[in-house]
């Protein structure tokens, strides 16, 4: 009997007693736990920086592109052909020998501008214009200058 004693004794104070691999696996399981918050922390905060570092990435990308467009117009323009290009079309120049041609759209005539027709109603006497004083006396007055 004295054995079925102290074999449930050893049962109750074993069964209440923190044994030193328990101590150690709740230690080893809360250090994990604080790492895995900390490092799903600094995941959530470096999404917004990944996302506005791709979308700088693109815009360097895109600039680099008009870039070279712009170089690649810069040297067409300084070259022998667009000034040639330029004079026929825009500047409207020949070579020695050509002749401009200007088409003229169908359906449309040009009309040769008509001569002005004058009128003696359009000529102007020097009778008719007033004295300069007149005018004056309308500029500041607004009103009729008096008659004499």
């Amino acid at each position: 009997m004295a054995d079925k004693r102290t074999l449930t004794d050893k049962k109750k104070r074993g069964g209440s007693q923190i044994s030193g691999v328990q101590v150690m696996f709740a230690a080893i399981l809360s250090i994990g736990l604080i790492l895995a918050i900390n490092f799903s922390t600094r995941i959530s905060a470096g999404q917004p920086l990944q996302a506005a570092y791709n979308r700088v990435q693109t815009e360097i990308s895109e600039l680099q592109a008009e870039q070279a467009d712009l170089t690649a117009l810069r040297d067409y323009v300084r070259s022998d052909a667009y000034v040639e290009q330029w004079a026929r079309d825009d500047g409207k120049m020949i070579r020695p020998g050509e002749v401009l041609v200007v088409p003229v759209p169908s359906g449309r005539s040009i009309q040769a501008t008509p001569a002005p027709q004058i009128s003696l109603e359009d000529v102007r006497t020097t009778a008719d214009e007033p004295e300069p004083w007149m005018l004056w006396w309308q500029l500041f007055f607004d009103n009729a200058p008096p008659e004499f």
